[in-house]
């Protein structure tokens, strides 16, 4: 079986967690799309700046890139922009979207606890402000991110049409 999914959201909403449980129970293959930005776009968001879209354009270039290949391939990035997502898929082909969202507070309260990560609670309202749901027109689901991460991510194995192992 051959599958590109992108786990996506604002920063701190599970994206590289869902992601991860997600490929390692469908027997696929995980990226981090962190782990891709170029040092610059790091260096950027670590010192509170947002991304301009000239700056996300090659990240999402090689995230795109990084889905070519055979089997099941599911991605940690944020996608926050149709363009953005347009943009993965441009590269990768259909690609399906798993779209997590919740309340502001909550995903401010993870952002507090995150060690060692670039990303600065104070970017989360340019996120909140990037951010374009996926569309009905995209393959896309939308999941609760409160749930606990067991039921988010058989909700996400069962929406995306896979049966459980």
């Amino acid at each position: 079986m051959h599958r590109k999914i992108v786990v996506m959201g604002v920063t701190s909403t599970g994206k590289s967690l869902i992601a991860a449980g997600l490929a390692e129970h469908l027997g696929g293959r995980f990226v981090e799309g962190d782990d891709l930005h170029p040092q610059s776009n790091v260096d950027k968001m670590a010192a509170g700046q947002p991304l301009t879209d000239e700056d996300r354009w090659p990240w999402l270039d090689r995230v795109g890139q990084a889905m070519l290949g055979e089997g099941i391939i599911v991605v940690a990035c944020s996608a926050l922009k149709r363009a953005y997502r347009d943009r993965i898929r441009a590269v990768a082909g259909p690609v399906t979207f798993v779209h997590l969202t919740g309340p502001r507070e909550v995903i401010e309260e993870r952002m507090g606890r995150r060690k060692g990560h670039f990303m600065p609670v104070s970017l989360l309202d340019s996120q909140l402000a990037t951010l374009e749901p996926p569309g009905e027109d995209e393959d896309a689901v939308t999941l609760d991110l409160t749930l606990p991460p067991d039921d988010l991510l058989a909700q996400a194995v069962e929406r995306l049409g896979f049966s459980s192992r």
